[in-house]
């Protein structure tokens, strides 16, 4: 007898293929059979009657590393179907952390994640400890996280003994199950590699068949250079890569998305394993220091704030800006654009504007930020408008573009209820399955589901997940069609996505009828277990 048969749904299977009407059986914690009109018994049937039965949607890039440990029902994500996600992105990861620098560790990341401690581990030691889960997991190491184990703050060329850190820690990582190597080349201390530095830990990548996914060096005004920076890892190294977040930053680069997307996909046509993620919307979240130049942050978070406070630094940075735009972001009409999203250590100022924060104070704007960034230590995140609608839905529009929701796992209520996050916390997926099919038509159902299943496991190299196939992992989402869609605003991000009616992970119901189970079956995937990541020798 099986545990779960889903009946009479309209089946999207993941391939991109067009859907069919057909009887879903689950049997421990497996597809069992996908047939029409199945007689199969069941300890519970499911009437999915004018809905869709899909596979469990895959966010390939998050941090919800930084929340799940802290909110492991993972509600924003699970009830848009999400059962999957990638973490450890962007060249931040919470592991590994050596003997003496984990509270170096947690200074860095006290902007992303402010309410996470922090303890010394090995990675091995992380994924052992890793919580149960509403989601599957991916880990993933980060640069950055390497770099400050190695070499702390400093901006120079590493030696070798720092390079031989480096490598020990990455392939202590592999060893353990991470999927690959995240990096941030936008900012400090990630951004102090040289491309040789990247080359060379993705040629240990290629040795473990494992990834690298980048948060590129710019994406404004460089954004080409950033990308074929990207690109050539794949190229020399062979390894596969992914290409976080794609866009176009500042009023100078917008318009530009098709030449953009037609360079990226060039570079696909030869045979590269490259792909790209992206979400739909206009407006990105950084932490605030990170849209200054990238000097500030020369020596650490302490030396920052220092350096903040002095009028000599003020004049520099307001040079600088003016001359070449905020650091990845280029030039914004103005800092109307720039809202406070989460400040832990001045919380009732979540949700305005830096254009209106100076006024209040009669201030010059770029006075007000510094003193906000000295004000909560360094760790404001903020939201900031930068992109065209007409790129956003370009980008997002590209078939073989995938879905990332660079956010994290939230909920509306406890720790990371907090502050005014961004919304695609709580709607990246199902604006995805329902505006941008409904509304903006830019591509049809079958294809927005094949962008975050399908698409995301072959780019990931997942064994047996991301389509619905006998057999497969029985990770599955059902919605309505005609009602999925996001509710999370910037006024009002704590609001959870309407439509989805179920979602089953590992066989097991999280979401049912709507509403949370309580239900954590998702465990951590690992390399060479649960799947290997493509590259060009494959």
């Amino acid at each position: 007898m099986d545990d779960i048969l889903i009946r009479g749904g309209y089946v999207v299977d993941g391939s991109g293929a067009a859907g069919r009407e057909a009887d879903l059986a689950l049997q421990g914690g497996r597809i069992a059979a996908i047939e029409p009109r199945s007689s199969r018994p069941a300890r519970r049937v499911i009437d999915a009657r004018g809905q869709v039965v899909a596979p469990g949607f895959i966010d390939i890039h998050t941090h919800s590393d930084f929340t799940l440990p802290l909110n492991p029902r993972a509600e924003s994500k699970i009830r848009q179907g999400v059962t999957t996600e990638v973490v450890g992105n962007c060249g931040f990861s919470v592991a590994p952390a050596l003997p003496g620098r984990a509270a170096m560790l947690r200074e860095y990341l006290a902007s992303s994640a402010p309410w996470l401690p922090f303890r010394e581990t090995t990675f091995a030691e992380y994924v052992a400890s890793f919580p149960p889960t509403a989601v599957n997991v991916i880990l993933q190491v980060g640069h950055h996280t390497l770099r400050l184990m190695a070499a702390g703050m400093e901006k120079r060329p590493l030696t070798g003994g720092e390079r031989a850190v480096m490598t020990t820690l990455l392939e202590e990582a592999l060893a353990a199950g991470a999927w690959g190597l995240s990096s941030g080349l936008f900012t400090a201390p990630g951004g102090y590699a040289d491309p040789e530095e990247i080359h060379g830990l993705a040629r240990v990548l290629a040795r473990h068949r494992a990834a690298y996914a980048s948060h590129i060096r710019d994406e404004a005004d460089h954004v080409f250079d950033a990308v074929r920076e990207a690109i050539a890892v794949a190229e020399t190294t062979g390894v596969h890569v992914q290409i976080a977040h794609l866009k176009l930053s500042g009023t100078d680069n917008w318009g530009g998305a098709a030449r953009l997307l037609a360079e990226i996909e060039a570079a696909r046509l030869r045979g590269l394993p490259v792909d790209v993620d992206a979400y739909p919307y206009d407006t990105a979240t950084n932490p605030l220091r990170n849209l200054l130049p990238r000097w500030i942050m020369d020596g650490g978070i302490p030396a920052m704030l220092e350096r903040l406070a002095r009028r000599d630094t003020r004049t520099r940075l307001r040079q600088d800006i003016a001359r070449d735009g905020l650091t990845n972001f280029g030039r914004i009409p103005s800092w109307d654009v720039v809202r406070v999203a989460v400040a832990p250590h001045l919380p009732d100022q979540a949700g305005r504007t830096f254009g209106d924060i100076a006024r209040g104070r009669n201030v010059d704007p770029l006075d007000a930020v510094c003193d906000f960034v000295v004000a909560d230590r360094g760790e404001t995140r903020i939201l900031i408008t930068s992109m065209a609608d007409g790129d956003v839905r370009a980008i997002t529009g590209a078939p073989w573009v995938l879905a990332g929701s660079d956010a994290n796992a939230l909920a509306v209520s406890g720790v990371t209820g907090q502050g005014k996050p961004h919304p695609r916390s709580y709607g990246t997926h199902a604006r995805l399955l329902g505006p941008c099919v409904r509304d903006w038509k830019l591509f049809p159902l079958e294809t927005a589901v094949d962008k975050t299943t399908g698409g995301a496991a072959r780019a990931l190299g997942l064994a047996d997940r991301g389509l619905l196939r006998a057999g497969f992992r029985a990770d599955v989402a059902v919605f309505d069609p005609a009602r999925i869609a996001d509710l999370s605003t910037y006024p009002e991000p704590h609001r959870y996505a309407i439509g989805v009616s179920t979602v089953i992970v590992n066989g097991a119901v999280v979401i049912d009828g709507g509403d949370h189970t309580g239900a954590t079956p998702g465990r951590v995937l690992r390399r060479g277990v649960d799947g290997t990541p493509p590259s060009r020798q494959a």
